[in-house]
């Protein structure tokens, strides 16, 4: 088992979910947070003065997957967050963490039974 964590931009979440879905992956955790990379950033202007904001919003994907599905899911998340043919400095990551278990709290499932 893995846990797949992407952080991608907001505006490709819907494109990413499609993507997700066409494999047949449709358990995911969505949540909203806040980072820079190599954009460092963006800056604004606020009466007049430009001011650095450091930290831009982002969408991070928590994904579940057993060993047959983490090509597919990380293929689908670069086809739906990838912008354009090239891609753009923002567009996202994606970590493929080892999971060492997972239980179901309905049923007590363990493994990737659970998954």
């Amino acid at each position: 088992m893995k846990l797949i964590l992407a952080i991608i931009q907001p505006s490709k979440l819907e494109a990413v979910k499609e993507a997700l879905t066409d494999v047949e992956v449709v358990r995911l955790t969505v949540m909203d947070c806040q980072g820079f990379g190599r954009q460092k950033g963006q800056t604004e202007v606020f009466r007049g003065r430009e001011i650095g904001v450091n930290l831009l919003r982002k969408v991070q994907l928590q994904i579940a997957v057993n060993e047959d599905f983490v090509e597919p899911t990380v293929d689908a998340i670069i086809k739906g967050a990838k912008t354009g043919d090239q891609g753009e400095i923002g567009d996202g990551k994606i970590f493929v963490l080892p999971l060492e278990d997972c239980v179901r709290i309905r049923t007590g499932e363990r493994g990737t039974d659970a998954v």
